[in-house]
Protein backbone atom coordinates (compact mmCIF):
# COMPACT_ATOMS: atom_id res chain seq x y z
CA UNK A 1 0.00 0.00 0.00
CA UNK A 2 1.28 3.58 -1.09
CA UNK A 3 0.41 6.43 1.11
CA UNK A 4 0.23 9.34 -1.36
CA UNK A 5 1.03 12.93 -0.74
CA UNK A 6 -1.82 15.12 0.62
CA UNK A 7 -2.65 17.89 -1.99
CA UNK A 8 -3.23 20.82 -0.09
CA UNK A 9 -3.99 24.91 -1.13
CA UNK A 10 -0.76 25.52 -0.57
CA UNK A 11 0.84 22.77 -2.57
CA UNK A 12 -1.65 22.23 -5.06
CA UNK A 13 0.30 24.26 -7.97
CA UNK A 14 3.29 22.09 -7.52
CA UNK A 15 1.16 18.81 -7.97
CA UNK A 16 -0.84 20.56 -10.94
CA UNK A 17 2.92 21.20 -12.66
CA UNK A 18 4.29 17.77 -11.73
CA UNK A 19 1.49 16.28 -13.85
CA UNK A 20 2.41 18.43 -16.80
CA UNK A 21 5.61 17.47 -16.50
CA UNK A 22 7.30 20.78 -14.92
CA UNK A 23 9.07 20.89 -11.83
CA UNK A 24 7.64 24.21 -10.31
CA UNK A 25 9.28 26.36 -7.30
CA UNK A 26 8.90 29.34 -5.67
CA UNK A 27 10.73 32.75 -5.54
CA UNK A 28 10.65 35.22 -3.03
CA UNK A 29 10.12 38.58 -5.00
CA UNK A 30 11.63 40.59 -1.95
CA UNK A 31 14.72 38.86 -1.40
CA UNK A 32 15.28 36.95 -4.56
CA UNK A 33 15.11 33.18 -2.38
CA UNK A 34 14.20 30.30 -4.05
CA UNK A 35 12.64 27.46 -2.27
CA UNK A 36 11.35 24.22 -1.73
CA UNK A 37 8.76 22.13 -0.91
CA UNK A 38 5.93 24.97 -1.58
CA UNK A 39 4.67 27.53 0.95
CA UNK A 40 2.43 30.47 0.65
CA UNK A 41 5.72 32.79 2.02
CA UNK A 42 9.63 33.07 2.28
CA UNK A 43 11.26 30.86 4.26
CA UNK A 44 14.23 33.56 4.83
CA UNK A 45 12.86 36.59 4.87
CA UNK A 46 8.74 35.83 5.63
CA UNK A 47 6.94 37.64 3.10
CA UNK A 48 4.03 36.74 1.24
CA UNK A 49 5.15 37.85 -2.05
CA UNK A 50 6.05 34.83 -3.96
CA UNK A 51 6.06 33.74 -7.49
CA UNK A 52 5.83 30.19 -8.75
CA UNK A 53 7.92 29.31 -11.81
CA UNK A 54 9.23 26.03 -14.13
CA UNK A 55 12.75 25.26 -12.66
CA UNK A 56 14.97 23.44 -15.32
CA UNK A 57 14.98 20.34 -14.09
CA UNK A 58 18.45 19.89 -13.98
CA UNK A 59 20.32 19.01 -10.42
CA UNK A 60 23.03 17.35 -9.24
CA UNK A 61 23.35 14.34 -6.78
CA UNK A 62 24.18 15.69 -3.18
CA UNK A 63 24.00 13.04 -1.49
CA UNK A 64 21.99 8.91 -1.32
CA UNK A 65 21.44 5.63 0.59
CA UNK A 66 20.61 2.68 -1.27
CA UNK A 67 17.55 1.11 0.84
CA UNK A 68 17.59 -2.72 0.55
CA UNK A 69 14.63 -3.16 2.87
CA UNK A 70 11.19 -1.40 1.21
CA UNK A 71 8.19 -1.32 2.99
CA UNK A 72 5.32 -3.47 2.06
CA UNK A 73 3.88 -3.20 -0.98
CA UNK A 74 6.90 -1.76 -2.58
CA UNK A 75 9.30 -3.17 -5.36
CA UNK A 76 11.81 -5.87 -3.86
CA UNK A 77 14.60 -4.69 -5.79
CA UNK A 78 16.95 -1.81 -3.86
CA UNK A 79 16.48 1.85 -4.64
CA UNK A 80 18.20 4.97 -4.03
CA UNK A 81 16.83 7.84 -1.31
CA UNK A 82 18.44 10.46 -2.62
CA UNK A 83 19.03 14.32 -1.93
CA UNK A 84 19.66 16.36 -4.95
CA UNK A 85 20.92 19.90 -5.67
CA UNK A 86 18.59 21.85 -8.23
CA UNK A 87 20.41 24.27 -10.55
CA UNK A 88 18.43 26.91 -8.92
CA UNK A 89 19.46 26.53 -5.83
CA UNK A 90 17.20 24.32 -3.47
CA UNK A 91 17.52 20.64 -2.65
CA UNK A 92 15.09 17.86 -2.52
CA UNK A 93 14.73 14.79 -1.39
CA UNK A 94 13.63 12.19 -4.69
CA UNK A 95 15.00 8.70 -6.35
CA UNK A 96 17.32 8.47 -8.53
CA UNK A 97 15.72 6.06 -11.39
CA UNK A 98 17.20 4.03 -14.92
CA UNK A 99 20.20 3.66 -13.43
CA UNK A 100 21.71 0.46 -11.73
CA UNK A 101 21.29 1.65 -7.79
CA UNK A 102 24.79 0.97 -6.82
CA UNK A 103 27.68 3.02 -5.44
CA UNK A 104 29.80 3.04 -8.51
CA UNK A 105 26.40 4.25 -10.51
CA UNK A 106 25.75 6.60 -8.44
CA UNK A 107 28.30 9.05 -8.90
CA UNK A 108 27.79 12.30 -6.08
CA UNK A 109 27.71 15.41 -7.91
CA UNK A 110 27.00 13.38 -11.23
CA UNK A 111 24.40 15.46 -13.68
CA UNK A 112 20.51 14.84 -13.56
CA UNK A 113 17.42 15.70 -15.18
CA UNK A 114 13.61 15.48 -13.55
CA UNK A 115 11.18 13.11 -14.73
CA UNK A 116 8.03 11.74 -13.13
CA UNK A 117 6.27 8.86 -11.80
CA UNK A 118 2.81 8.78 -11.91
CA UNK A 119 1.21 7.43 -8.47
CA UNK A 120 -2.51 8.08 -9.28
CA UNK A 121 -4.26 10.55 -11.40
CA UNK A 122 -3.31 13.21 -9.68
CA UNK A 123 -0.09 12.87 -8.45
CA UNK A 124 3.04 12.30 -9.74
CA UNK A 125 6.49 12.59 -8.16
CA UNK A 126 9.22 14.19 -9.61
CA UNK A 127 12.48 11.79 -9.55
CA UNK A 128 15.66 12.33 -11.30
CA UNK A 129 17.62 10.00 -13.96
CA UNK A 130 21.39 10.78 -15.25
CA UNK A 131 21.27 13.67 -17.47
CA UNK A 132 23.28 11.30 -20.15
CA UNK A 133 20.40 9.40 -20.23
CA UNK A 134 17.70 12.32 -20.67
CA UNK A 135 16.31 12.08 -24.01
Amino acid sequence: MTHLPLITPETRHFWEGAGRGELLLQQCGDCGHVYFPPRPFCPRCASKNVKVFAASGRATLYSYVINHRPPPGWPKEPFSIAIVALAEGPKMVSNIVECPQTPDALALDMPLTVTFKKLSDEIFVPVFRPAERAS
